[in-house]
């Protein structure tokens, strides 16, 4: 009678077709500087996000992890730039929903959700309303009854066509009978500029960098489900009888062929990131939560989204608006 040794398992088992080059790819990953990409400028919200996952993720997969910024038309570049990459893991692409959805619907994009491979979200993060503290407009009703009253001539400012705070103007629009003229900015700074400078009447941009620019600013609705703990003076748009619940969910993919075993490595990497008591230190102090989603589960629920967000598309396109 032959006898195995548990060693000898080990090393059957290793041998064993498939298994072996798995385990050298995900021992091998990473071999050089990983790039997460962002599609805004430095120092908005998402880049913000992105550095504090960068800073926290190299120390779980033993490697360098560098933030590039390539903005440009709502995400879509950085997104294209990722979808086109070698498929190794190092090149990865920070997501903002809905445009992650939405791009691919109105208009050809350089890329779609099947191009990609979840590796996890993040952060959500509601959208709101900010006027500057010098403006006449006290509440959504006040600026609702001027908008009702000159359609088309308040101006209000977003990050990009088909993004979070976009649709969330689209969505009010649709409800309330109003019309705004809007304004699009390549990121949170530039839109923090044109509202403190006086150049737009109404911003539309996340809670969590509105709250960090407090001096000069009127934040008079958020478009959470509920009341943000950071700012519970704010009311929901919801309580206010505009059926609006819209927020940017912010999170990491890679290509879609990469790896089985990387992609296993980062997501379990992901995972404790998000975990981690300083990375949600830091979101705190952006006045943002965490909410992590593993890529697999996320993906899912994405595309079960999309046919909601192509309805809603052929109901109110939202690139004419």
């Amino acid at each position: 009678m032959t006898t195995i040794s548990r060693r000898g398992l080990i090393a059957a088992g290793l041998a064993a077709p498939g298994i072996a080059p798995a385990l050298a790819q995900t021992n091998r990953y990473p071999d050089r500087p990983v790039e997460l990409v962002v599609g805004f400028t430095a120092g908005g919200a998402t880049d913000l996000d992105a550095r504090a996952v960068a800073m926290l993720l190299e120390r779980r997969i033993g490697g360098s992890v560098v933030v590039v910024n390539r903005p440009g038309a709502g995400g879509e570049v950085a997104l294209a730039s990722v979808a086109r990459s070698r498929p190794d893991g190092h090149m990865l692409g920070t997501t903002n929903m809905p445009g992650l959805l939405t791009i691919p619907i109105e208009r050809r994009a350089q890329f779609k959700l099947e191009d990609f491979a979840g590796v996890a979200n993040v952060v959500t993060d509601p959208n709101a309303i900010t006027v500057h503290e010098d403006s006449p407009y006290r509440s959504i009703q006040d600026i609702l009854t001027a908008a009702k009253a000159q359609p088309d001539r308040l101006t209000f400012a977003s990050t990009g066509i088909g993004t979070d705070d976009h649709l969330m103007l689209v969505l009010m629009q649709q409800q309330t009978g109003t019309s705004f003229t809007h304004v699009v900015f390549q990121g949170d700074p530039q839109l923090i500029t044109a509202i403190l400078g006086k150049q737009v009447d109404v911003l539309g941009l996340n809670l969590g960098p509105v709250t960090a620019q407090p001096d000069k600013l009127r934040t008079v609705a958020m478009a959470g489900a509920t009341r943000s703990r950071f700012r519970p003076e704010v009311p929901t748009l919801k309580e206010l009888g505009i059926d609006v619940v819209m927020g940017s969910e912010r999170g990491v993919v890679a290509p879609a062929a990469t790896p089985p075993a990387v992609l296993a490595k980062l997501r379990e990497a992901m995972a404790d990131v998000v975990k981690d008591p300083e990375f949600v230190r830091v979101l705190q102090t952006r006045f943002t939560e965490p909410s992590f989603e593993d890529g697999e589960a996320w993906f899912t629920r994405l595309r079960g989204l999309q046919e909601g967000y192509q309805t809603l598309w052929q109901r109110t396109p939202w690139a004419q608006r």
